[in-house]
């Protein structure tokens, strides 16, 4: 799993990351109670929005932490937002992406620089 300074992780299995926000993000959020998935089929550059959360405190956009084309939403956070803060970092995926370059993973923050990240906000 890598980490974006923006609270996104990936998870990379073959040529597909699966895309969601991270347990820091969900907390800070709070009470999430909706979700905007991405539309499959769209192509995505890192660093784009392409999904929304919303919680009782705020909308905020979630950004692509890599480039690629949507090739599946997690449309079951239609019906159940509050996955997202139950799960965030499992069943609360965003979207799962076909990679268009694999070395943009690579250069996101393994778990050890993400946890330190977080000790500096």
């Amino acid at each position: 799993m890598r980490f974006t300074k923006d609270h996104e992780w990936v998870v990379l299995e073959g040529d597909v990351a699966t895309v969601g926000i991270t347990a820091y993000a969900a907390e800070q959020l709070g009470d999430v109670v909706f979700v905007e998935t991405p539309e499959v089929g769209k192509t995505v550059s890192a660093g784009d929005s392409f999904a929304v959360v919303e919680s009782v405190k705020a909308a905020s956009d979630v950004y692509a932490p890599i480039s690629g084309e949507v090739v599946e939403a997690n449309a079951a956070l239609g019906d159940k937002p509050e996955t997202v803060n139950e799960s965030a970092e499992g069943e609360g995926w965003f979207a799962r992406l076909k990679v268009a370059d694999p070395a943009e993973y690579e250069g996101l923050m393994d778990k050890a620089a993400y946890d330190e990240f977080l000790k500096t906000l």
